[in-house]
């Protein structure tokens, strides 16, 4: 079948994804949208296992400031080459990954750098809720592992949902700019910092 060019540019915009990439996509599915995406998910997948490997020693720390200065944020996200830490793509990646931090507050990038105590006390909380509301002994953990799953994900960055993309997780986000790029693109770290947090309010 004839796939369009307009097509092929929505998909593009959407995914991140090369031209050729979309184009071969969309007639391996059809011209099927939804099944183009996953499918082009699933080849990134594949490319971004093989470069994972690669070292990424250059990249860009950026930042934002959010409310007037009422939030800052600083993220580190490392690339290949300097040549693609200064692409416009890996730009916008960056500035995005910093407003996301802004918006969804994670704590940690990955879920590999959660302490086990930190989720022992999670653990701990969910398990005396499901005690208290009833459930019985033998489901109850299969309940705490669920709600700790999704705890995983609101607390780390790489398993929250894109802000400006729903559906899509910022790992996938991620992927997608590796896969344009043809690079390993790694999220490395941050610091979110929001003017009183921590700190108790007094009143008088």
């Amino acid at each position: 079948m004839t796939i369009s060019a307009g097509k092929v540019k929505e998909l593009r915009e959407k995914t991140g994804a090369g031209f050729m990439d979309c184009k071969a996509a969309l007639a391996e599915t059809d011209g099927d949208e939804e099944k183009a995406i996953e499918y082009l998910r699933k080849k990134g997948l594949s490319a971004a296992a093989k470069r994972a490997g690669r070292e990424a020693s250059e990249g860009v720390v950026g930042s934002y400031i959010h409310m007037g200065g009422k939030i800052g944020v600083l993220v580190e996200i490392n690339c290949e080459t300097d040549f693609v830490a200064r692409t416009d793509d890996f730009q916008a990646l960056v500035s995005d990954m910093a407003m996301q931090i802004a918006a969804a507050k994670p704590l940690f990038v990955r879920r590999e750098d959660v302490p086990e105590d930190h989720l022992a006390k999670e653990r701990e909380i969910y398990r005396a809720q499901a005690l208290d509301s009833g459930k019985p002994e033998k489901v109850v953990d299969k309940i705490v592992d669920g709600k700790i799953d999704k705890y995983l994900q609101q607390i780390c960055l790489e398993e929250q949902e894109f802000i400006k993309e729903n559906g899509v997780k910022v790992s996938d986000r991620i992927k997608a700019v590796a896969g344009k790029l043809g690079e390993n693109i790694q999220l490395r770290r941050f610091a979110r910092f929001e003017i009183g947090e921590g700190q108790e309010k007094v009143s008088c």
